[in-house]
């Protein structure tokens, strides 16, 4: 390709807004550098978030183009897969087949395609041109993901891979560890083709994992990974939920909760939780979730938390349901602490924008992530809070609000976390993107 001409990138995100948004910002940071980009999107999507974030990402970026990809029916493997997710990511895997020609049709024509880990491998041996795979979970996680085929017995209750500290098997969600789960069987058939890639691009920063981003470069399997985190937010044409409530409230004086797009807590858990709030006395911003896929959520906030507690709480706090710019609320200077199940972009916007956590992990990858929170010193996490979509136990309304007292009240956390985001503000400042990516598809 001539160094001259702009790169011709397609994009292409798997399902759920975990793996969406981080696309979506890769994207709109390519082509603010210059570089032309068509997202794949693939039809229907599991949730109405994906479906409206995509409508107001093309309306706010009209140059970037849209590629329809619709679904086969999804064909029920013999693998252990009840998740709404999950189950998209087989049919997408599924259906790639019937992509190269869409893709081969794009005008100019295509210069790279970076691809969702979980459909890499079968769509990479389609395609004849470079493919790079975007990881949408911490460099930690993914050093656990390219271990799985081969993970020694446990030590103690932990997992020795090499490089890294060890990782506790309590960690480690228990899909992952059973061969006839989709999840488990994903990474170890995607894992295999890691080495026929161009390159893998990760969305964190070398100060937040120095020591799992030079595991990964140790373990030789990767030609190239690229830090390219975190992923900058884009200035979207419209807004969720306006903010005139924060803007009364004194500076980091106001708990931010939001267990993200896919954990609705059980109804006594919400109970608790709002105990806590109610009982602590902090200013609270608390998004809540009804149901994992939000299609089904039906009830109203007053149903899910009570009308009393709303009307008790009126001067206190704020409850919203549905998706939210979350990066915007994070950045209010009002909000001095996050109640977080540490998703992987919930992460790396409190890292960016330098505010502390208190991690609950819910599910999936968020207990390892949880612990690079801890490590970083962007937050603190109480273990023994379990699994909540694994029946882990009840949370009391107690030991919640001591925490949240405690969190909110630490100006020693405040600290290393705006320690935390001057380390992510010197790591977009480096240009990786651009000098790691751009470049190495110019060549």
């Amino acid at each position: 390709m001539s160094n001259s001409a702009a790169p011709h990138l397609a994009l292409f995100p798997c399902a759920g807004m975990g793996h969406l948004i981080p696309f979506l910002r890769l994207a709109a940071d390519l082509h603010s550098r210059g570089a032309a980009a068509t997202i794949i999107t693939v039809e229907p999507t599991v949730s109405s978030a994906e479906s409206d974030y995509l409508s107001d990402f093309f309306a706010t970026f009209p140059r970037i183009k849209r590629l329809e990809f619709h679904l086969l029916p999804h064909t029920k493997s013999q693998l252990i897969n009840e998740d709404p997710f999950f189950i998209q990511m087989e049919r997408v895997g599924n259906s790639v087949h019937l992509l190269p020609p869409l893709l081969s049709s794009l005008s100019p024509p295509l210069s790279a395609a970076i691809v969702d880990f979980p459909i890499l491998s079968r769509l990479l041996h389609l395609l004849s041109l470079p493919v790079y795979t975007l990881i949408t979970s911490s460099a930690r996680f993914f050093s656990l993901m390219t271990s799985l085929s081969h993970l020694p017995p446990p030590l103690n209750s932990q997992i020795e891979i090499p490089n890294i500290v060890p990782i506790p098997v309590s960690s480690i969600p228990p899909p992952m560890l059973d061969p006839n789960h989709f999840f488990s069987a994903n990474i170890i058939e995607n894992v295999a083709v890691l080495q026929h890639t161009k390159g893998v691009m990760i969305n964190t920063f070398s100060s937040l994992e120095p020591e799992a981003i030079e595991a990964l470069r140790a373990k030789g399997v990767l030609k190239h990974l690229l830090p390219v985190g975190p992923l900058p937010p884009f200035q979207r044409s419209k807004t969720c939920h306006e903010l005139p409530w924060l803007d009364e409230q004194a500076a980091e004086s106001v708990v931010y909760i939001s267990f993200g797009s896919r954990t609705a807590l059980s109804k006594a858990q919400m109970r608790e939780v709002a105990g806590a709030l109610e009982e602590s006395g902090c200013k609270f911003f608390w998004v809540v979730k009804g149901s994992k896929v939000d299609k089904e959520d039906e009830e109203e906030v007053d149903e899910m938390v009570g009308e009393a507690f709303l009307k008790r709480t009126e001067g206190q706090g704020r409850v919203v349901r549905g998706w939210v710019e979350q990066e915007r609320i994070l950045g209010h200077p009002a909000i001095g602490g996050f109640v977080s199940h540490c998703g992987w972009n919930s992460v790396t916007e409190a890292a960016a924008l330098g505010v502390p956590v208190l991690a609950w992990p819910t599910h999936g990858d968020q207990r390892v992530n949880a612990e690079v929170v801890e490590r970083a010193g962007l937050g603190v996490w109480e273990r023994e809070w379990g699994w909540q979509a694994g029946g882990g136990r009840l949370i009391g309304r107690e030991e919640i609000a001591n925490k949240l007292r405690a969190l909110i009240g630490d100006a020693k956390l405040r600290a290393t976390a705006k320690e935390v985001k001057e380390k992510a503000r010197r790591a977009r400042e480096e240009c990786l993107l651009q000098g790691l990516l751009l470049n190495s598809i110019s060549d």
